[in-house]
């Protein structure tokens, strides 16, 4: 994969902005945290940053095919970074922080579709899984490297002065991009109005039984894992552990990904990836309902390792999603993944630090990962029987 000169500055330009998002994430959930004491707010930091994903992913996902990719990817870039730029202004108010973590989760699910779709056109076959799984690591690691370090460097830092890392890191992802990747023409080209259009393609894609059935299978589990992440702060101050206890207790499970989506791409073919992908899916949550002993900081992380290394399911279901869209919906299919991805997991995490105000965090995990195991049973059900019988062609049916 990294023979190919635009996979490297696609790998590089994704791993600066996701490590400088995760430490802005620490950063804005401590300022909130501490100002305010209040579980719901602190959830919502993280919260915003996922439940406009819904909006976006409806009226915005046809730029994803309808512009040339590149142009697209380095102006969402130019824009998260214009974004930051306001939050970490001394002066700025919470609610202004607030209105401008919504306006950056408003340019993801297009920066993430597009990137995603202009994967599939760089590597082919079980390399663009592979490449997929190690930008999902990339994710993961960054996300270990930014709450751990973010957490340390918040004992010496100001929230608001740790948010200009997150600036450089949009800057230098843009560089990258415009600079290292080809300009490829849009996917498709005319058309009616982007807003109606992107409603529509959202339409042709559920009508589909499926690829709807997939897109539940990548939606459900996530937005139950995030609940351990939307209660963090009020779990780690229950516990006494601290800042560093909070970032230490929201590494583990992106550490836990990380070794298994290694272990899974090194050690199984891709058939073997395709046979363990439910039964994976299936346990993915049973750690998090262990919540209920109401475990020292030490075995709550090492439940959430598990969690994390039970999402290795997620490379049987790249090659299907692949298989099931049709190339010229790619992008769109991409962002809405994305957007559904993201603001179920905003709801997850504003409805964990809801009821955490009423009930203990270690309830609220035991409840996620209980009623999300049954749900994600569920899920699996409607994926094993739509599973091809025959190749597929290229329109979306019923």
């Amino acid at each position: 994969m990294f023979v190919v000169p635009e996979f490297r500055a696609i790998f590089a330009a994704h791993l600066l902005s996701v490590l400088g998002s995760v430490f802005g994430e620490v950063a804005l959930a401590v300022l909130v945290f501490h100002q305010t004491g209040s579980a719901l707010l602190t959830a919502l930091v993280f919260a915003l940053g996922c439940l406009p994903y819904a909006l976006s992913g409806l009226l915005v996902s046809g730029f994803a095919d309808r512009h040339p990719p590149r142009r697209v990817l380095v102006a969402c870039d130019l824009l998260s970074a214009g974004c930051v730029m306001v939050m970490a202004v001394p002066a700025t108010p919470l609610a202004v922080l607030f209105v401008f973590r919504f306006a950056i989760a408003m340019i993801s699910p297009l920066f993430t579709g597009t990137r995603a779709s202009s994967l599939a056109d760089i590597l082919q076959g079980d390399r663009y899984v592979l490449g997929r799984s190690l930008m999902r690591i990339v994710s993961q690691g960054s996300q270990i490297v930014g709450y751990g370090i973010g957490g340390l460097a918040l004992v010496w830092l100001s929230p608001r002065a740790a948010l200009c890392v997150t600036i450089c890191t949009f800057l230098g992802s843009a560089l990258l991009l415009r600079l290292g990747t080809g300009d490829r023409p849009a996917r498709v080209s005319g058309g009616g109005a982007m807003m109606r259009e992107s409603i529509a393609s959202a339409g042709r894609l559920f009508g589909d039984a499926r690829i709807r059935a997939l897109l539940l299978m990548w939606w459900t589990p996530p937005m139950f894992f995030v609940v351990a992440e939307g209660v963090a702060a009020p779990f780690a101050d229950a516990t006494g552990a601290g800042p560093v206890g909070f970032g230490l207790f929201l590494a583990a499970m992106p550490a836990g990904t990380v070794v298994g989506e290694v272990l899974t791409g090194v050690l199984l073919r891709p058939a073997a990836r395709d046979k363990i992908a439910l039964p994976l899916a299936a346990v993915s949550l049973l750690p998090m309902a262990a919540f209920e002993i109401r475990p020292p900081l030490a075995l709550a992380a090492a439940l959430m390792l598990v969690t994390g290394l039970c999402a290795a399911y997620t490379l049987g279901m790249d090659q299907w999603f692949v298989e099931a869209v049709p190339e010229q919906m790619s992008g769109r299919a991409m962002s809405l993944l994305g957007a559904g991805l993201m603001t179920l997991q905003g709801l997850g995490m504003a409805t964990a630090g809801a009821i955490a105000a009423l009930v203990s965090p270690t309830k609220v995990i035991c409840g996620a990962g209980a009623l999300g195991t049954v749900s994600v049973l569920g899920v699996l059900r409607s994926v094993r029987r739509t599973r091809p019988r025959v190749d597929r062609t290229d329109e979306v049916g019923g």
